[in-house]
């Protein structure tokens, strides 16, 4: 599927189509999540569960760093 880029207001945005949006279960106002990949890019329908979930790993893994390290190495 191809997508169009169009100018919205002062900003450039895309238009999702109304059967894309139907199956991905999106409808006006949901916040998607934007994740940079090695070949491009995914969008997903934004998880508070999980953007908490990760908020915690990333603060474990910052403050445990030299135990997560060591058990690396083991």
């Amino acid at each position: 599927m191809q997508l169009k880029l169009t100018t919205v207001g002062n900003s450039v945005g895309i238009v999702l189509p109304k059967k894309l949006l139907a199956r991905l279960r999106l409808e006006k106002g949901d916040v998607l999540h934007v994740t940079e990949l090695a070949d491009g890019i995914k969008l997903a329908p934004y998880d508070p569960v999980f953007a908490e979930q990760m908020a915690v790993a990333e603060r474990i893994m910052r403050e445990d760093r030299d135990v997560l390290r060591r058990l690396a190495d083991a």
